[in-house]
Formats: C-alpha cells, sequence, structure tokens
C-alpha cells in the first residue's frame, strides 16, 4: 500500500502533505524530527502512481487542501486543543 498522509501542528496551525510506502515507519522517523506534528488524516492507495498523484494535488492545488480542511475541521480543532501531546 502507498499513503498520502496530512499531518497537523498546532503551534504553526499548519497541515502539511506527505506521500510515504510505509505510513508507520515514516511517522515514526516525523515524531522524532517534529515532536509536535500529528497525523490527522491519511488515504491508502494500491497503485503508487495514484498515491503521488493525489499528494500533488493536495500540495498544488490549494483547493483540495481547503476542502480536506473544511472536512476535517473537527479533527484540527481536537488536535489543537489537546496541544502537542
Amino acid at each position: 500500500m502507498y499513503y498520502v498522509c496530512l499531518l497537523h501542528s498546532p503551534k504553526a496551525d499548519d497541515i502539511y502533505v506527505r506521500f510515504t510506502p510505509d505510513l508507520r515507519r515514516r511517522m515514526s522517523e516525523h515524531r522524532t524530527e517534529h515532536r509536535h506534528w500529528r497525523l490527522v488524516y491519511y488515504e491508502a492507495y494500491v497503485s503508487e502512481k495514484d498515491a503521488r498523484l493525489r499528494e500533488r494535488r493536495l500540495k498544488h492545488h490549494g483547493s483540495g487542501k481547503v476542502e480536506l480542511k473544511k472536512r476535517l475541521q473537527h479533527n484540527f480543532e481536537l488536535h489543537s486543543q489537546t496541544g502537542a501531546g
């Protein structure tokens, strides 16, 4: 499987879009580098090409990112309330 994940930082009030073939490993690595960023959403794909295309669309087309932020509004609010931990 291939994944497109969204990480959220309550400190920066920002989201980060990332492609990865190994979500668990990537999250483990990311936690050591950026402790306050948390996984708030991911999509799984069988096709690497589809996953990379989705990542590109989310990164480069603001409307996709904006729509996901609207859909996940409560996830971001909850993460901001709980802070970095």
